[in-house]
């Protein structure tokens, strides 16, 4: 009987483990897309779901990241991001690369890749910020980085070393994508997690590859609001509930979307130095199933005021974001955040979280993508995206009070 409850609780720590500190992630070459720009991705699963868009100017380059909306923490680490010179940083967690390692100096991630975006502007300036760093690094994780010198590559980094995955390897990345979950490929690939969410964004981008649409607005619509789990062959977007009068459960782990994830950020880079400007960031707040994706330029100076940290440490897109996120897991006893109520993301009379805000997330790639080839062409400048962000929140502030009876700017 003790024998059973220790192993019960132990599979209790790793489902959690699992369900909270996990990520999904990938690299794309810019040799590879059809604008020659590269393309950085993560879907961050954490504990803290308070996330905003913050501009940085404290050091050797200007810079916007994700962060955590907690006083202590909000500056202190980033969770993906990019500078001024084009360089762009996401993680996971890896889990593996540490194995065996007894130092105590752990949970330094997110300020690695703070402090990377101050200092470096390309792939060879970061192989030297991790040769020179202090060891033990305290990290232990995959980071993805692009710069604007075409560079693409995953450093799988430990405490006291890394090994380099450039995605312009043929060999490597033959379609130039490479993807990474909770476990780092060149280290024991026995322990780590997230092996079926890594096989669902392989899916995913391959599906991708075929129809020749490696979009933000596609990649974005796909894979972190995937649905279906690969080990069981489910996909809970089929055979929807009729209607949302009623709850209907599904188990919800393993999925790339889960109750973890608190944001989504892609950065699409610059095809060469001479476009730096050009370089600009999507970014879901909150949870991808009851938000959407917003843009934003470091070049503008400044993000939508959606996506804006306010004094209370928060963004208002998150708050809405997390609010209707409720309603998707109300079961608060007996390990309820394993189960989502499936009715309230999509149903048959189409009137679930995600339904209703996929016509408002088109409706700003729409606009977004108008905007970016005309800036390409030199019919807009810069200029034009302080204009933009006043109609996206405006947009937005009305299709919410519409569509959800709630003031997004007003709470």
């Amino acid at each position: 009987m003790k024998k059973i409850t220790l192993l019960g609780i132990l599979c209790l720590i790793f489902i959690f483990a699992d369900q909270t500190i996990a990520c999904t992630s990938f690299i794309i070459s810019g040799k590879h897309t059809v604008d020659g720009k590269p393309i950085l991705f993560k879907n961050r699963d954490t504990g803290e779901m308070k996330n905003s868009l913050v501009i940085f100017n404290d050091g050797k380059y200007k810079y916007m990241g994700v962060v955590d909306g907690t006083e202590k923490g909000w500056n202190r680490s980033i969770w993906g991001g990019y500078n001024e010179t084009g360089f762009a940083i996401i993680n996971t967690a890896a889990y593996n690369n540490n194995i065996g390692d007894t130092t105590s100096v752990n949970g330094h991630d997110g300020i690695l890749m703070k402090m990377a975006l101050k200092v470096c502007s390309s792939l060879e300036d970061f192989e030297y910020f991790l040769d020179t760093l202090a060891k033990p690094r305290g990290v232990n994780s995959n980071y993805g980085v692009i710069d604007a010198n075409g560079g693409a590559a995953y450093y799988e980094t430990g405490n006291n070393k890394y090994v380099k995955v450039d995605a312009n390897d043929p060999i490597a990345a033959p379609n130039g994508i490479l993807v990474r979950t909770n476990h780092s490929m060149n280290a024991n690939l026995d322990q780590g997690f997230g092996f079926n969410r890594y096989e669902n964004a392989v899916r995913i981008l391959n599906q991708a590859l075929k129809q020749n649409d490696l979009s933000p607005e596609f990649l974005f619509k796909t894979l972190p609001r995937s649905l279906y789990h690969p080990r069981i062959n489910t996909d809970l977007a089929v055979n929807l509930p009729a209607n949302n009068d009623f709850p209907k459960y599904e188990f919800f782990v393993d999925y790339i979307p889960r109750i973890a994830t608190a944001s989504t950020c892609m950065i699409v880079g610059a095809k060469d130095k001479a476009h730096v400007e050009d370089a600009m960031m999507w970014t879901i707040l909150g949870f991808p199933l009851t938000s959407v994706a917003i843009p934003a330029w470091l070049s503008s100076g400044e993000v939508p005021k959606a996506m804006a940290m306010d004094e209370n440490y928060e963004s208002p897109i998150c708050t809405a974001a997390l609010k209707f996120k409720d309603e998707c897991f109300p079961i608060k006893i007996d390990h309820g955040e394993n189960y989502i109520n499936i009715a309230a993301v999509m149903n048959q009379e189409g009137n679930g979280y995600l339904q209703l805000l996929q016509p408002i997330e088109k409706e700003i790639f729409t606009k977004a993508n108008l905007l970016i080839s005309e800036m390409e062409n030199g019919r807009k400048s810069k200029k034009d995206i302080k204009s933009y962000y006043e109609w996206v929140d405006k947009y937005l502030s009305n299709s919410y009070k519409e569509k959800f009876n709630y003031n997004l700017f007003n709470k």
